[in-house]
């Protein structure tokens, strides 16, 4: 079809609107904005109104049927399937078929997948997209006959009817990782011998860790497509190798070459393997790396090296300590020096725990976790909460089990005023299992019950809920009868999900209260899901010191609510001042947390609002410590990572500065970010 025959019905339906009234199209638009408000609201309070619902599924207007089957996945709740499976079998005039298998798929119902396969198989010509995501659904719902129907769809291209751009078998390739041990191993290896379907294959492949996709994934280092490379090395572990019955030490051989790769990213992931392997006979290259050209891969080599702990790596950490490097390059490389070299730590640390930086002496605690934990007491006593908190999450991290000095610091700081240091306080002190412990459990939960982030409540629960499940379960009885359900409810949450026995006496966690009016719904469908202007796709700048202007492009009618969160902070110049707090080459780098330790947010939660958006490369999307749990802190992907697709809300995309995200390294400062 040519360019001018796909406008002809635009330029015609444009030219019957501008023979309306302006009044009369905008009475039809607040109309519609009037039935859009209670869906957003009732998705926002968690609230299954069904016959709200019900009727939104079958209304005329187009978009209020798409945002009412958005908030049946949204809402998960089971009593949506007959609503959704119905959108599949009516005619498809809108494109709402595609939306309706990706609120299935969120959904997770084993009894979707039988309708799902005969919508499939149906007599109906399918949308391409509405095929992708129908068979997308399945893998994510699971279980045998999901399984086998995406078996059959790699072994027969006319399993789904009319399908015949292969547009089915792409995606059962793509996404057939999701079906964990039912996953048909062997039609991915036949798929990967496709040019066009290598990729996905690749991918299927390594997240699986079958032993029998090792040989393919060994031919896939040949790749020319440097994506198909980088996704080949991760799945060359030593357990899978081991299991496919190959020479681990000539797979070391073929991936040694890929640390020369043109590509960052396959140099990164084969550093990562590489250490994550264990074989000190590379430690050489591995330190040879540590003097890429590229930030990424020298942190990578940095830690690799820390894992090998071989001590052909102490003379290049060395120098990295000793030379300009970033911040982030030096910190990693003290924390390796300590899982190598004890002697040469202990020359190297004594600056950095002496520091003004917290950051600092965040890392310097660290490293003494690895070499020395009764030397962490200066740091558990720091000034800084963060300090502290750092100093027993790596205490925590090196010491396994119950150690009797690691819970008597514990238990001494449950009463903290921070509440990240009383996160992991209660952490530590639930490995005792301890009856004696609940008086300071119980305290530090109520404690919580005034911080802004519900961690330290939620750990405090966990203590609680081990001892209910040891012999000396009599001891919370007393806490499980009395305490009264909290306000919060992502602690009601919490419990439906870790103690039953608790949250059948505080009560079902939804609907919840929002604190917003019908007029702030109706504001943001005006806004994001009604209005036919660019404000629909905002646009900010984020300035990144050292680094450059990134602009960023937000998806308002995909996220809404996530849209106007985060402007809100934008707004109000939260953001500006901040550091990227966590950077993993290759996947992610995340900011948003103004303590700068991860633990921090603004004070509120919003929910999540998954869409069909996918993580490629530069896509911007909200951090998560659980379901419904986004509040200020974001990530930007270094590169395609769909394992994220379905789980977190995608809000928008980098519209440029794609090279300066790439080089952004830990305890980057953003100077600010404005539209």
């Amino acid at each position: 079809m040519s360019i001018e025959s796909r406008l002809r019905p635009r330029l015609y339906l444009l030219g019957l609107l501008a023979l309306l009234p302006c009044g009369h199209l905008a009475a039809q638009a607040e109309a519609t904005v009037n039935k859009l408000a209670p869906i957003l609201a009732a998705e926002d309070a968690r609230d299954f109104q069904e016959e709200l619902l019900a009727g939104a599924v079958a209304d005329p207007d187009t978009l209020v049927r798409r945002t009412a089957i958005r908030a049946l996945g949204h809402l998960g709740d089971p009593r949506g399937l007959p609503y959704l499976l119905g959108v599949l079998t009516a005619p498809d005039t809108a494109g709402l078929q595609a939306e309706a298998a990706f609120a299935l798929g969120l959904l997770r119902d084993t009894l979707a997948v039988p309708g799902l396969v005969s919508w499939l198989q149906g007599p109906r010509p399918l949308a391409a997209d509405a095929i992708t995501e129908g068979v997308t659904a399945l893998t994510r719902i699971g279980g045998a006959e999901a399984a086998r129907f995406v078996d059959q769809v790699l072994r027969d291209p006319r399993a789904v009817s009319g399908d015949s751009g292969g547009v089915a078998r792409a995606a059962a390739v793509a996404e057939a990782w999701r079906l964990g041990r039912n996953a048909p191993v062997a039609g991915l290896v036949a798929a990967a011998s496709d040019q066009g379907l290598a990729g996905g294959a690749v991918y299927s492949l390594a997240r699986l860790r079958s032993p029998a996709g090792v040989p393919t994934l060994l031919d896939a280092l040949r790749s020319p497509d440097a994506a198909v490379r980088a996704n080949a090395v991760r799945g060359l572990d030593t357990a899978s190798v081991r299991a496919a019955g190959q020479d681990n030490a000539a797979v070391t051989r073929a991936l040694l070459p890929l640390l020369d790769d043109q590509d960052v990213g396959v140099r990164v992931n084969t550093l990562r393997v590489l250490g994550a392997r264990g074989d000190r006979g590379v430690a050489g290259r591995v330190a040879s790396a540590v003097e890429d050209r590229s930030t990424a891969v020298q942190v990578t080599a940095i830690q690799a090296l820390g894992q090998l702990r071989a001590p052909e790596g102490v003379e290049a950490l060395q120098r990295v300590l000793r030379g300009r490097r970033a911040w982030a390059v030096r910190r990693e490389a003290l924390v390796a020096l300590a899982r190598i070299d004890a002697t040469a730590f202990r020359a190297a640390v004594l600056s950095w725990g002496t520091s003004g930086d917290w950051r600092d002496r965040a890392a310097a605690a660290e490293g003494w976790a690895r070499v020395a934990p009764t030397q962490l007491s200066r740091f558990t006593d720091d000034a800084d909460a963060r300090v502290v908190a750092a100093a027993l999450q790596a205490w925590a991290d090196a010491v396994p089990g119950p150690d009797a000095a690691l819970l008597a610091a514990a238990r001494l700081r449950l009463t903290h005023p921070d509440a990240a240091v009383r996160a992991v306080s209660a952490q530590v002190v639930a490995r005792a299992l301890s009856r004696n412990d609940v008086p300071l459990l119980v305290e530090a939960y109520h404690r919580a019950a005034r911080d802004s982030f519900p961690d330290a409540a939620q750990m405090a629960l966990g203590g609680l809920a081990g001892i209910a499940a040891s012999p000396d379960s009599g001891a919370v009885t007393g806490f499980v009868l009395g305490e009264p359900a909290p306000a919060d409810p992502l602690l009601k949450a919490w419990a439906e999900a870790n103690w039953p026995a608790l949250a059948e006496r505080w009560g079902w966690s939804r609907p919840i209260e929002t604190g917003r009016t019908l007029e702030d719904y109706r504001d943001i469908a005006r806004r994001y899901l009604v209005s036919v202007d660019a404000g629909r796709y905002p646009r900010v700048v984020m300035e990144v010191q050292d680094r450059g202007a990134v602009p960023i492009e937000l998806f308002g009618p995909d996220a809404p609510l996530t849209v106007a969160n985060f402007l809100r902070l934008v707004d109000q110049r939260y953001f500006d001042g901040l550091r990227f707090h966590r950077v993993v080459p290759n996947f992610v780098v995340q900011t948003g947390d103004p303590r700068g330790d991860g633990w921090g947010g603004p004070g509120w939660s919003i929910r999540d609002e998954i869409n069909r958006r996918r993580y490629g490369s530069g896509v911007v999307g909200m951090a998560l410590s659980g379901p419904d749990t986004g509040g200020s802190q974001w990530f930007i992907t270094l590169s395609p990572q769909p394992h994220l697709d379905g789980g977190y809300t995608v809000f928008g995309r980098l519209r440029g500065g794609d090279r300066y995200v790439a080089e952004i390294t830990q305890g980057d400062l953003i100077r600010r970010i404005h539209r």
